[in-house]
């Protein structure tokens, strides 16, 4: 596992050279995955990487587990909170005539949106690549929101499947109660990828990497495969 950091180390100092900045920013929700990304980052720019805090209607839970990454490991950190944009934007955008559940799902991605235009912003000021903490199993499947979490300059973890996001977690000394807590996007209360995906981890984990799953897992994990390829390629132009 020390000789993967490494490597991820190594490789984030490559890019943020080769695009001739000066460091990286990134969000930290509190979750596993951004608070591998802090770690890794931290080690590429001792002095030069920032972790932005955006909570968004987010659980006191989540803005604790990110502070103490932070703390343990010497993370600089800006706290910018959305809410009040979040609200002005929705009374702003047209709601009437649409169903109640797409009227909760477009809000909801509103938030990594909102999250994306402000590390653009840090981005931008101090000459930094924005770092995402997208991994394997959540870019396989379309698991994060286009524009918003998606919308990065790299993606260190792109290779890693969530499990083993995970063991990268406790080799790094991430807190146990981040590495064991359900997974989950922050965008409403109580809500779980797992939950919202409707298969777990493991089950997606071992499809990717070694073929086999159940049947009805295979069939989901296809179908979100498929209706997510746009997420994963850049906009679609006419061949003419």
């Amino acid at each position: 596992m020390e000789d993967l950091a490494n490597k991820l180390v190594t490789w984030i100092r490559e890019q943020v050279a080769a695009a001739k900045s000066r460091g990286a920013v990134f969000g930290l929700s509190g979750g596993v995955d951004s608070s591998v990304v802090a770690v890794l980052c931290k080690r590429a720019f001792p002095d030069n990487a920032l972790a932005l805090i955006m909570p968004c209607y987010s659980s006191e839970a989540d803005l604790e587990h990110a502070r103490a990454v932070c703390q343990k490991f010497y993370i600089p950190a800006r706290t910018v909170v959305l809410d009040a944009i979040f609200d002005s934007l929705l009374k702003t955008l047209p709601s009437e005539g649409y169903d109640a559940e797409t009227q909760k799902i477009a809000g909801a991605n509103l938030k990594p949106r909102l999250r994306m235009i402000t590390l653009y912003y840090l981005a931008n000021r101090l000459d930094y690549l924005v770092v995402g903490s997208g991994n394997r199993s959540e870019i396989s499947v379309g698991y994060f929101t286009k524009y918003g979490d998606g919308g990065v300059d790299i993606l260190p973890l792109g290779n890693l499947v969530k499990s083993q996001v995970r063991e990268l977690a406790i080799h790094l000394g991430i807190p146990k109660e981040i590495v064991d807590k359900p997974p989950s996007a922050g965008l409403w209360a109580g809500q779980t990828d797992e939950e919202e995906m409707g298969i777990s981890y493991e089950e997606l984990d071992r499809y990717l990497t070694t073929g086999t799953a159940d049947e009805e897992v295979k069939k989901k994990v296809d179908a979100m495969m498929a209706g997510s390829a746009h997420k994963r390629a850049t906009p679609a132009i006419p061949p003419f």
